[in-house]
């Protein structure tokens, strides 16, 4: 009796580790980017929707794995980087926060913000949701909305590029 009260927490234990171990594995990264040019003045205006293509198929297939078997996706990260004219900043900005949502549906969610733009710079990270966002990634394409609160004007188009990194947990099963 005391060999098995000794065996049972050790048993535990290399389960819980094995798990964690096995997610470790089966967990990989897919990475979008997507540039789209803002007109200058866009004050009071609603940006059109952002259409981005996820490539996550390839990125399943790559990872040995396909989307019927993904369990888990998370915004690891995502920056925004002034990329057009030169010496472009978010100085404009104070807050901005980013939706995501399917094409047809209305699973619109909040993808990540950022409170306070600080000022002088032409790349800011925003904080990711804690949201699961499995069927944005699943999809083939996912769309981005902005809501942006802004303290000036920029009369100039500009061109933003977003870079976001997903993680991804597949069911080994």
């Amino acid at each position: 009796m005391k060999k098995i009260l000794l065996l049972a927490p050790l048993l535990l234990f290399l389960a819980v580790v094995g798990c964690k171990k096995v997610d470790q594995l089966l967990t990989f990264t897919v990475d979008t980017s997507q540039s789209v040019v803002i007109p200058g003045y866009f004050v009071n205006a609603q940006l059109p929707a952002v259409t981005v293509t996820t490539n996550s198929a390839d990125s399943f297939k790559n990872n040995k794995t396909s989307k019927d078997k993904v369990k888990d996706v998370y915004l690891d990260q995502m920056v925004l980087t002034v990329t057009n004219p030169a010496n472009s900043n978010f100085d404009f900005l104070n807050k901005l926060d980013v939706f995501i949502n399917t094409p047809n549906t209305n699973n619109k969610i909040l993808l990540a913000s950022i409170t306070n733009v600080p000022k002088g710079v032409n790349s800011i990270k925003l904080d990711p949701t804690k949201a699961r966002l499995d069927e944005y990634l699943k999809a083939d394409t996912y769309q981005l909305t902005v809501n942006a609160t802004l303290n000036g004007f920029n009369a100039n188009d500009f061109t933003v590029r977003s870079d976001a990194r997903f993680k991804v947990t597949a069911d080994p099963l």
